[in-house]
């Protein structure tokens, strides 16, 4: 008989692709730039939704804008914008399409100034995720200082949809915290990776 897989509670009873993305991407070191933006994206527009309602559209999102690709991204023109506000297989909300778009150039803008993106944000957690040690998923925060910090930085750069709360839930999926609860099958393979050279 197979031994039960212990997991984090939020990850169970949602659906297979909520399984799926705990244990394969979830707080798994990300050091690509487009990996990057299409969580920017796709956090920005989970903001008032569930997690789950953004997997089930992941698809629809990575054809809609590009494939996430900034550069496409940041020229979309409003037509563009108008036909995607047209578009079921995405979150329908101006808001946060025409976000997308503004914060493609701001992404652009930042890769100039910085060299990449992964450079600039990894440099909030001193260049390698902070391991938490949290051992229920109740006692998992919001938002940390970390959050805050890049958050106040992202709106400054004239980012739109990152508050710190969107921006602590980024840094969980792409694993700048290790928020995997310790006793989560989960929890020392992301440890494991945080220790290997990108």
């Amino acid at each position: 008989m197979a031994k039960a897989v212990t997991r984090c509670k939020w990850a169970e009873g949602v659906g297979l692709n909520y399984i799926e993305y705990h244990d394969t991407e979830w707080g798994v070191p990300v050091w690509d730039d487009r990996v990057q933006f299409e969580f920017l994206i796709l956090e920005g527009a989970q903001a008032g939704l569930s997690w789950s309602t953004i997997l089930n559209k992941r698809d629809g999102y990575r054809k809609a804008f590009a494939e996430f690709d900034p550069v496409k991204v940041a020229r979309f023109t409003d037509k563009r914008i108008e036909k995607l506000l047209g578009d079921p297989s995405i979150v329908r909300n101006r808001l946060k399409v025409n976000s997308a778009v503004t914060n493609a150039k701001a992404f652009l803008k930042l890769q100039k100034e910085s060299g990449t993106f992964c450079d600039y944000i990894w440099g909030f957690v001193g260049g390698k995720p902070i391991q938490s040690k949290f051992t229920q998923d109740g006692d998992i925060p919001a938002t940390s200082a970390e959050s805050d910090a890049l958050s106040k930085d992202l709106k400054k750069r004239g980012f739109k949809f990152v508050g710190s709360t969107i921006i602590y839930a980024h840094m969980q999926a792409t694993g700048m915290v290790n928020d995997h609860v310790t006793g989560c099958f989960r929890y020392k393979h992301c440890k494991a990776l945080s220790k290997k050279k990108r």
